[in-house]
């Protein structure tokens, strides 16, 4: 009956050839049309999953009330704090009235508020410590305050050592400061440029990579029409940067990372090299069908077919699903490379017959029938092993096959419509010589002779690899799946090194006050949490002792700050006799002394006086490296003198809104300890807080909680494709046994590809995983091929055109698989790596296990 049915399609449209080509023709450009209207692409990864799932719920409740997916965090960094933290109040002033790109932007952990009353999220015992230094550092201050220049910077270094003279404390102690300044002194004069911290100076531990960076948070205004919503926003960040000079007039650098600069970028890399490598997978599939079928008419048929059914299949797909992901958008290259086997089988069955009968319509009519039941299980099959998806919470595989696997249903149509009725307008000239490969002839026979042996020893290398798949790794982690080397994801596995910066954080909401309170408590008992914050974190405890010292210290160290007068600038002469006078002093307090204090008096003496015998320009851009930071440092220092009683209602409101919502709605978050960067750490983190706290989200949670998800989408889809395909078998081919022969190889070259994967180090993650149910509808595809002709009774099936269908038809699809494999974007060359592989393992499943498997045909009448 199938048969009949593709026989009478056939017939049909080679018998009005032109109507059929010119409405194929015109689907097509409308399809075409229609997708230049509306192609959308979603590069946002969290989309992938279902939105139905209770945790997904949560987490797109805890996004959508504290607008988290619609941020650019920049990332200012500059070789010190006091550069660092100048530069990123340049470009808030700069960016904070440009409402036709941002809605809101806000300096995190910097401001009014922190810069007044910082010294409050100090301990008391370090607030204590602080204040008291004031006395001593109260004259220094005062000096520099009141003569900010190089004259002024002697002053002070006389002050010290006289203090040194005095005995209050040892030439020793200056060891590291002395050693500081005469390096950024030598940096001055050799090559041109320096920084330097007053910060660090005053530092007994060195500076971090967290201290010389700043962050302003940018919410954008987004243009959803534009492939790339918030490229308009980011570039205006990078325009105000390089206007007001970051990088030369701080030596500072910023860089962009967050949701929005994510998905900009992640759409960049996934369309980097997409027009090269689709041209060059067309030439180097044109040059494999030209292998193939040796007609130029017959390539044109088969290469215009393909593309009739990819234009509609992707208008299809989009009416459908709306907008592709970044999964979904591999379909193209998934029709390319299955889609053109159909029009390989249909042509080269279509030239063995032209070989038998020059008659073109009754190859045409011979081709249909000999290839029907093949053809069209093998459609049945590939769509099934997509389709299978559908019922699955990963919504980005659920697409993908949605739209793969309509295509797979459309490619077939075309192949038994469209392509004889090109076949039969272009009238390609006949077959002068078998279409076959008789050189196999040996092969064959080697098969057939050997084949228990062949049989035995396939089966002891798959069972002999089965311990292999416990050492199978799933990498549940989507950032992996990410191209390191943009700036948005480089500067986010640079922010996750700091476990700070709360790059991997996981949060817990809640209405209430007193359950917040509950919540942090539970979750500081867990091990693996290195620390919680909530809102009455920005609350500090102690006040009333903290604000004593501070107050006490204000009154010691306020005049100095804010001196009477200020020196009137000191001409190039006075500062070249100040620097004199200065190394003098040095090497007078280091007199003979070997000590390390001693030495670096001395280094910092001859320092000083190269620097009085070079020009002016060297020493005023000396006494800038010094006295810029020197300005930034007294500023804040002046602020954190006016610290206040802080309480929650006198917290500001964007610091309140970004913990708790206007309705109530508050969150608790929670870091990891250990490692960031370790896949076992995070899960073993978000297993511990899941465990106290069932409700959390956010990060690492929903990192497992979406491996969890996708490896139950997987096995849940493999097991229906392999059902629906076994049905679909018995239905064809009514033997419980020739369904096994088709499934067997199958599985025994699913088993060696998971081995070989271990083997070799490729682990499953979101993206490659799509090649396991792939592989049950490609090789039951191929596998079809081989059993119905063994069932009509042909033998030595390797020398017959059948191979060179299934052959070339592989060599396509692997040339579109390895399109993928070669892409820029991680995610999508594991998919093309991995789809690769187990299209080796099943061609050889198919070439050589097969054959040996089925043995001679029975004969028919059984």
């Amino acid at each position: 009956m199938l048969t009949s049915i593709v026989v009478l399609i056939v017939k049909a449209c080679t018998r009005f050839a032109l109507p059929t080509v010119l409405v194929a023709l015109i689907l097509a450009l409308a399809a075409g049309f229609y997708t230049a209207r509306n192609f959308a692409i979603n590069t946002d990864i969290n989309t992938l999953i279902s939105p139905d799932l209770d945790w997904r719920k949560r987490d797109n409740q805890f996004g959508e009330a504290f607008d988290r997916e619609r941020t650019i965090l920049a990332v200012v960094e500059a070789p010190t704090p006091e550069l660092t933290s100048t530069a990123a109040a340049a470009l808030a002033r700069k960016l904070v009235g440009d409402t036709r790109h941002f809605e809101s932007v806000q300096q995190l952990g910097s401001g009014e508020f922190f810069e007044k009353n910082g010294l409050l999220f100090l301990s008391v015992e370090e607030v204590g410590r602080l204040t008291s230094q004031f006395s001593s550092a109260a004259p220094l201050i005062e000096i520099m305050a009141g003569d900010p220049s190089i004259r002024g910077l002697t002053g002070a270094l006389e002050t010290g050592l006289a203090g040194v003279k005095r005995g209050q404390f040892k030439l020793d102690s200056t060891e590291r400061p002395f050693n500081l300044i005469a390096q950024t002194v030598e940096n001055v004069l050799n090559k041109g440029a320096a920084t330097f911290s007053w910060r660090e100076l005053v530092s007994d531990k060195p500076l971090t990579d967290s201290d010389r960076r700043a962050f302003i948070e940018f919410k954008p205004i987004l243009d959803f029409n534009a492939l790339e919503p918030g490229k308009a926003a980011t570039d205006a960040i990078r325009q105000a940067a390089s206007e007001l000079n970051l990088a030369g007039g701080y030596d500072a650098r910023v860089r962009l990372t967050g949701p929005v600069p994510i998905a900009n970028e992640e759409f960049s890399t996934v369309q980097d090299g997409a027009i090269v490598n689709g041209i060059g997978t067309v030439l180097v599939v044109l040059v494999i069908l030209w292998m193939a079928l040796h007609s130029s008419k017959i390539i044109f048929a088969v290469f215009l077919n393909l593309f009739i059914g990819l234009s509609i299949t992707t208008a299809v797909g989009l009416m459908m699903v709306g907008s592709l992901n970044l999964l979904s958008i591999a379909f193209a290259v998934l029709f390319v490379g299955l889609g053109v086997d159909f029009g390989i089988q249909f042509s080269v069955r279509y030239r063995s017959e032209r070989f038998k009968n020059d008659d073109l319509a009754l190859a045409l009519e011979k081709a249909a029938e000999r290839s029907a039941v093949p053809l069209s299980l093998a459609a049945m099959a590939t769509a099934a092993g997509f389709l299978c998806f559908l019922p699955t919470d990963y919504k980005g595989i659920s697409e993908l096959g949605k739209i793969a696997g309509v295509g797979m249903l459309a490619a077939f149509l075309t192949s038994i419509t469209v392509l004889p009725a090109l076949l039969k307008l272009l009238n390609p000239p006949g077959e002068s010589e078998p279409v076959g490969y008789a050189f196999l002839a040996p092969v064959d026979e080697f098969l057939e002779k050997h084949r228990v042996g062949i049989i035995a020893g396939t089966l002891l290398v798959a069972v002999a690899g089965l311990p292999l798949l416990y050492f199978m790794k799933f990498d549940f982690n989507p950032i992996n799946l990410r191209n390191s080397q943009v700036e948005s994801i480089a500067t986010f596995l640079d922010l996750r090194k700091d476990p700070n910066t709360g790059a991997n954080a996981v949060n817990v909401m809640t209405n209430s006050e007193a359950d917040a309170k509950k919540i942090e408590a539970r979750l500081e008992k867990v091990p693996e949490v290195l620390r919680v914050m909530s809102l009455d974190s920005f609350v500090p405890g102690g006040q009333p002792a903290k604000l004593k010292l501070i107050a006490q210290g204000a009154k010691v160290l306020e005049p100095a700050l804010n001196p009477e007068s200020i020196d009137a600038p000191p001409s190039d002469q006075e500062n070249v006799e100040a620097l004199k006078g200065s190394a003098e002093s040095l090497r007078k307090a280091a007199g003979d002394a070997k000590g390390p204090g001693a030495v670096a008096s001395r280094r910092l003496a001859d320092a000083l006086s190269k620097l009085a015998e070079s020009d002016e320009a060297t020493r005023v851009k000396a006494q800038a490296v010094f006295v810029t930071p020197l300005k930034v440092v007294l500023d804040q220092l002046k602020n954190s003198l006016q610290a206040a009683p802080v309480s929650l209602k006198a917290l500001p409101a964007n610091l309140v809104a970004a913990w708790k919502t206007k309705d109530g709605l508050m969150r608790v978050e929670a870091l990891p300890r250990g490692d960031p960067n370790d896949n076992d750490t995070l899960r073993k983190f978000a297993g511990a807080v899941l465990e106290a706290e069932p409700n959390a989200i956010g990060g690492p949670v929903s990192i497992l909680k979406s491996g969890d998800t996708v490896v139950k989408a997987f096995i849940h889809a493999g097991i229906w494709a392999l059902v629906v395909i076994s049905v679909l078998l018995w239905l064809a081919l009514r033997r419980v046994t020739d369904v096994l022969l088709t499934l067997v190889p199958l599985l025994v070259a699913g088993a060696v590809t998971l081995e070989i994967c271990v083997l070799i180090g490729l682990p499953l993650n979101f993206a490659n995983i799509v090649a396991l149910p792939l592989l049950l509808g490609v090789g039951v595809a191929f596998k079809i091929y081989y059993v119905t002709a063994w069932r009509s009774g042909r033998t030595n099936l390797l020398q017959t055109s059948l191979t060179r269908a299934i052959f070339f038809s592989a060599l396509t699809t692997a040339t579109a698989f390895g399109s993928l494999w070669l892409s820029s974007h991680p995610g999508t060359a594991s998919m093309g790596k991995l789809l690769a592989l187990s299209l080796v393992t099943t061609l050889a499943a198919v070439l050589l296990f097969q054959p040996a498997l089925m043995g001679k045909p029975r004969d028919i009448g059984e």
